[in-house]
């Protein structure tokens, strides 16, 4: 049995007038209507612009095949909703000035529950308790104690043996891990 999984109707297609495609497999015919995708370089290249004065950065920038636009900024000292609206007002008035129509913006801040994308948000959280999934699977909880270019480091309540002792002691042990040797590392709250 041929399936017409996607089929132009009869004369020109033109989308400007009629944005609608009709798809149509086993007795149902389904509207589609398109969108002119936004071209998320061009967005990113905004944003960036927007923020280069700032000490905000874009940590999350996506956009659908529905044009809802998703930003995401965070800064050391925390994001302020009011500079959220200011960036998506400004976003809007570029976006309309270029033309663009049927999209949605939404500007926040980064949830805490979000593994971390950025060197700026390992400096955010120094001194407080990560959660660290290495490489090999394993999750390590411990203190975020010092961020670099290359590593970070994270202090982890071990259980170590002592000789001359029956029980495991607790020790304080250091781990040191490049950015790309983890799949995350998230805030603990």
């Amino acid at each position: 049995m041929q399936r017409d999984w996607l089929r132009e109707p009869r004369g020109s297609l033109n989308l400007v007038q009629d944005p609608t495609l009709f798809c149509e497999g086993e007795g149902q015919k389904k509207a589609y209507t398109l969108y002119n995708m936004l071209d998320k370089g061009k967005i990113q290249a905004l944003v960036e612009e927007y923020l280069q004065d700032t000490d905000y950065e874009l940590i999350t920038l996506e956009v659908s095949a529905a044009n809802e636009i998703l930003i995401e900024i965070d800064r050391l000292a925390g994001v302020d909703v009011e500079d959220c609206g200011r960036l998506n007002g400004w976003l809007v008035e570029q976006l309309d000035a270029a033309g663009e129509e049927d999209y949605a913006i939404e500007v926040g801040s980064v949830s805490l529950s979000d593994p971390f994308k950025t060197k700026m948000q390992y400096e955010k959280h120094l001194g407080e308790d990560v959660e660290v999934l290495t490489a090999e699977g394993k999750k390590v909880r411990g203190q975020l104690v010092s961020v670099d270019e290359e590593t970070f480091s994270v202090d982890v309540d071990t259980l170590v043996a002592v000789e001359g002792k029956k029980r495991k002691q607790h020790e304080m042990v250091t781990h040191t891990w490049g950015y790309g040797e983890v799949k995350y590392t998230k805030y603990v709250f």
